[in-house]
């Protein structure tokens, strides 16, 4: 029996009653059989400083990165905050991204999804988070693309995700995902569901 794809999680918001937290909770919930999901806090790294960076990492980034590193593939919970990502999470980003020779995201297959209770969910986010991932070397699952609008109708009092639709189209992104990787690792021919 192969090892299960280890796939980390990455929320771009802090709060504890976070959608994009619940988001990520539903999809531990909902992994293929094949894979595992680890989610990462990212609210204790410092601001990205090139300078702190070459005179050595802190210790918290240095095992951010070891973990994105050791990584199979990467899931994002992305909100969106004035019509963008988080700057959180572009601060993850950055300290994942460098030094940029030795990248700990380039390659790696990566999934993005978000909630948000604007119109759009988090369309404008998603978008400005993919380009960051051109520069980065990510290689994305294009589809499903998941932008939950009023998140607050689809998640339980308890956190859960109680809405069946969004629940498939976390489950298609998933799936993607880990047969995304399987290409990306193994050459294996991908089925898109």
């Amino acid at each position: 029996m192969e090892r299960k794809l280890h796939i980390i999680g990455i929320s771009g918001s802090l709060r504890k009653a976070s959608f994009n937290r619940m988001l990520l909770r539903a999809a531990g919930e909902l992994m293929p059989a094949e894979a595992e999901l680890e989610i990462l806090e990212i609210g204790d790294l410092p601001y990205y400083n090139q300078d702190v960076d070459e005179a050595g990492a802190p210790p918290v980034v240095q095992e951010f990165r070891d973990k994105v590193r050791a990584a199979d593939a990467l899931l994002f919970a992305v909100p969106e905050y004035n019509y963008s990502l988080t700057g959180v999470l572009k601060n993850a980003i950055d300290w994942a991204s460098r030094p940029v020779a030795t990248s700990a995201l380039r390659g790696k297959p990566t999934a993005v999804m978000g909630a948000s209770g604007g119109a759009f969910g988090t369309v404008r986010a998603q978008l400005h988070f993919r380009q960051v991932a051109v520069f980065c070397d990510m290689h994305m699952v294009n589809k499903p693309e998941i932008m939950v609008r009023e998140p607050s109708r689809k998640f339980g009092p308890n956190g859960r995700l109680d809405d069946e639709e969004t629940q498939q189209l976390v489950r298609q992104l998933l799936v993607s995902l880990v047969e995304w990787t399987q290409v990306l690792q193994h050459g294996r021919a991908y089925v898109s569901r």
